[in-house]
């Protein structure tokens, strides 16, 4: 059997081209767009030197892939990865040209939060929902807890984010409907969690603020979510309900909440560790509707925004500090499935 060390290698080494693969799809889907970078923030009516004289500081004067004229790597491609390998990202083209890395430090604790509390949110209801639907197999709890994974999946986020803000926010005011903090709340920020950073300053005013402005928009996300996890944690504790070590433990007398809740929850539990990985890289990449919904200022709004602006380095930087993160949660999704299971290390 191979070591944890050898698997971690070899999944190293697999990511590395899966990377450049993502990098380089990056690279080309933002320079077939149409549009000039260039023309977008000087405007279509520029002088011709003006736009041509921005195109060079983009570098967009030179060769995509090779320089048949020239150094060959003297070309957009290799001068992408030669900053990249630096962590080099450029500077925003618009908001004084501030470096991209600079704005991603500044949104993406936001995303991070957010997403951390959804996951939370997610799992509580979707694992003990599904090993709940399990254990009471052809019940009518069974059936309304299949029947809500359905239905729950199949609601947009944005309108379910609408109809949480309209009820909770509007109706009946018990939470805001957008921002982080309330206004006029001083927090000392350290990690850029508020909620963290509210608890390690022992500001109970803004943790409380920050508990009642994240509610809202993790629980959208939490919910849109949970159906998947119910449905899967459902099929996987039937089969592990099957199982000779299953009734085993009925046989040795053992509670039945122990031996749903705590021998099969427990082996059913790593085909969803790895679709909570999974999920996770999703929600830290794709938060972007209800980030805009709740005006939640994470890194899903950002580049909306940047978008909607042209600014094409910041949209460039953004991407790729995505693809980076889920190819890293992907890496490491992969070796706590290793350290597990270690039949997969065959």
């Amino acid at each position: 059997m191979r070591s944890i060390l050898s698997y971690f290698i070899t999944r190293v080494l697999l990511t590395i081209p899966m990377l450049l693969i993502l990098l380089t799809v990056v690279f080309l889907v933002l320079r077939v767009m149409p549009g000039d970078p260039a023309k977008s923030v000087l405007g279509a009516h520029a002088p011709k030197e003006q736009i041509e004289l921005v195109r060079k500081n983009l570098g967009l004067d030179k060769p995509k892939f090779i320089n048949l004229h020239g150094n060959p790597f003297d070309s957009q491609y290799f001068i992408y990865l030669y900053h990249l390998a630096r962590f080099d990202l450029g500077k925003s083209m618009i908001w004084g040209k501030r470096p991209v890395a600079t704005e991603i430090k500044e949104h993406f604790p936001a995303t991070l939060e957010l997403t951390i509390v959804s996951i939370i949110i997610t799992l509580l209801i979707g694992i003990f929902g599904g090993a709940f639907a399990a254990h009471k197999q052809k019940s009518i709890a069974d059936y309304g807890l299949r029947i809500y994974s359905i239905l729950i999946y199949s609601i947009p986020v944005f309108w379910l984010g609408l109809m949480l803000q309209l009820f909770f926010g509007v109706f009946l005011g018990w939470l805001p409907v957008s921002g982080r903090i309330g206004a006029g709340i001083e927090l000392k920020t350290i990690t850029g969690l508020y909620i963290l950073d509210s608890l390690l300053t022992l500001n109970f005013k803004a943790l409380w603020s920050s508990i009642g402005h994240i509610a809202l928009p993790s629980i959208t996300l939490g919910l849109s979510l949970s159906g998947i996890f119910i449905r899967l944690t459902r099929a996987n504790m039937l089969h592990m309900l099957k199982q000779d070590f299953v009734t085993a433990a009925r046989v040795r007398g053992l509670p039945e909440r122990t031996v749903i809740y705590k021998h099969a929850l427990k082996n059913a539990f790593i085909p969803i560790l790895t679709m909570m990985g999974l999920e996770f890289a999703i929600l830290l990449a794709g938060a972007v509707l209800t980030e805009t919904t709740f005006s939640w200022p994470g890194m899903g709004r950002y580049l909306v925004e940047r978008i909607l602006y042209r600014d094409f380095n910041a949209v460039q930087g953004g991407v790729v500090f995505f693809a980076i993160l889920v190819s890293a949660v992907s890496l490491l999704v992969d070796i706590i499935y290793a350290a597990i299971d270690p039949r997969i290390r065959y």
